[in-house]
């Protein structure tokens, strides 16, 4: 019987989403485990790598007893995982506690002190990538000097998915984009830094050995095929970070290729022959699926997740027949571009790229007596695509071509957002057929191409169906370009006003 199926883990914040798909990108079927996470203190945030596991095994089992595919027609097992994690375990792999995950901000302090000794602009040239306490670093910086004994046992710093291939295979290991998110790895050579690592007081044996996301790591071991119902011996392909795995699942592969996510948090991300150093730090690189080329990168705290806020803000009442969502849409269908002069700065969380200003705030801007809530709502969207498309620029200015947009996300099923997003970055907008399994699809290509199911990335390509595009719409466009620099603007002149109210927060 042919090996036609590969098993996708996609491990996020909330739970692992496990997928099936076929050779030819087809979706089989997917399920979905969740698992708590825990807050023990003010700004630490953790999970038990434990239910991490039992997600993998039962959604394994899950999938084989749901559809008519046999555990000896899987070619391969491969990750998507949440990145910018710290979970120490020790020789025999046995956790050393709760994983230390993306969102914890514990290790502020670390993070400054390398930053005064190495400097902002040095490490980001290293490392493509921004000093800061959520990266794996300064986390592990922070358990050596406030977790002595739990650092002393520890043998490796493995992320989600690494923990993952290691029950399953008995080998450390770790992908070269998951990497990127310790602030410790050289993004040019693909190795580890001895120049930061030496002024972090980190030992470089402490990190898991290099591969590319489509290597096979090993086997599926005897003890793991009882725990997971695979065969023993299936392959396992190490995968790669989420937002790599959502470039690829998009089909995000080569310059001039493009993707915008629209989710609680929102970015945008490209393809290219090498990394994007930007002179003012707005953006960063991660290594690509492919581990030949790179994907750029610039996400924004709160996208979608603005969008939420006005919506439940303004909506959650409403008294009618469709959904809070459906109405917020209407509504915002019915104000002009520009929604009649009414500026959103989608700052509700601080700010990552591309102001990278943890004290900026949300803000309405020109409201008048007259504004509807559909204007507020629309303002939204172009608010967020607005910051948004200062981090294309970004990609542009530095000599990325960037030739169409694929939308992702939950806020990417708004057929007037992504009209809103083509009219402001002045691009075609390309709509997938999987708005929400780009991720997951981006970890089964490494596995199909890893086990040798499918030749290249290139042939992955045609997983990718777009079923719909919006196109610029040209009068709409100008008014736009001649609205963008107010809200530059309007952002410039609140950065003192900022800067005082953070006295009474």
């Amino acid at each position: 019987m042919g090996k036609h199926y590969i098993i996708a883990h996609d491990i996020g914040t909330t739970g692992n989403k496990a997928t099936l798909y076929s050779s030819d990108g087809e979706l089989i079927s997917s399920t979905l485990y969740k698992y708590q996470t825990f807050y023990p203190q003010a700004g630490w945030v953790e999970q038990n790598p434990l239910d991490w596991w039992q997600a993998v095994c039962d959604t394994t089992k899950t999938l084989l007893e749901m559809t008519s595919v046999t555990r000896e027609q899987i070619a391969a097992v491969s990750f998507s995982g949440q990145m910018l994690g710290c979970l120490l375990v020790d020789r025999q792999g046995d956790s050393l506690g709760n994983a230390i995950i993306w969102a914890d901000m514990r290790a502020s302090d670390q993070a400054k002190r390398l930053e005064e000794e190495m400097g902002m602009e040095t490490v980001y040239q290293i490392t493509g990538h921004r000093i800061s306490s959520s990266y794996s670093g300064a986390k592990i910086k922070w358990v050596k000097e406030h977790q002595p004994d739990v650092f002393k046992r520890a043998y490796k710093i493995l992320q989600a998915k690494d923990y993952l291939v290691y029950k399953l295979t008995g080998t450390f290991a770790t992908d070269y984009s998951d990497a990127c998110g310790t602030n410790c790895f050289d993004l040019v050579n693909k190795v580890w830094s001895d120049d930061i690592l030496k002024a972090w007081g980190i030992e470089k044996d402490i990190f898991p050995e290099l591969y590319a996301s489509t290597d096979v790591i090993g086997g599926v071991t005897d003890w793991a095929a009882k725990e997971t119902g695979l065969l023993q011996g299936t392959p396992v392909v190490i995968g790669g970070g989420d937002g790599v795995c959502a470039a690829a699942g998009v089909g995000v592969m080569d310059e001039g290729e493009a993707f915008n996510y629209i989710g609680s948090s929102s970015w945008v991300a490209t393809a290219s022959n090498k990394p994007i150093f930007d002179p003012e730090m707005k953006t960063y690189t991660w290594v690509h699926l492919d581990a030949n080329k790179y994907s750029p990168n610039g996400t924004m705290q709160c996208g979608g997740g603005s969008m939420q806020w006005v919506t439940e803000l303004l909506y959650q009442d409403s008294k009618q027949d469709i959904s809070m969502y459906e109405l917020m849409n209407l509504e915002a269908e019915k104000s002009p571009p520009t929604s009649r002069g009414l500026v959103y700065l989608p700052y509700l969380m601080g700010e990552r790229s591309p102001r990278w200003n943890p004290d900026a705030r949300g803000a309405f801007v020109g409201l008048s007596i007259t504004h509807t809530r559909g204007d507020m709502a629309r303002s939204v969207m172009e608010g967020v695509a607005y910051n948004l498309k200062i981090v294309l620029d970004t990609f542009q200015k530095e000599g990325a071509p960037i030739n169409y947009m694929w939308v992702l996300g939950g806020g990417a099923k708004s057929a007037l957002w992504r009209q809103i997003l083509a009219d402001i970055y002045g691009l075609d907008v390309y709509v997938p057929s999987y708005l929400d399994e780009a991720t997951s699809m981006g970890a089964a290509m490494a596995g199909a191409v890893g086990s040798g199911l499918i030749k290249d990335f290139q042939e992955a390509k045609r997983w990718v169906k777009r079923v719909n595009i919006h196109h610029p719409q040209p009068d709409v466009q100008n008014k736009y370009r001649e609205f963008f620099p107010l809200f530059n603007e309007t952002y410039s002149q609140l950065i003192p006003v900022y800067e005082r109210l953070k006295n009474f927060n």
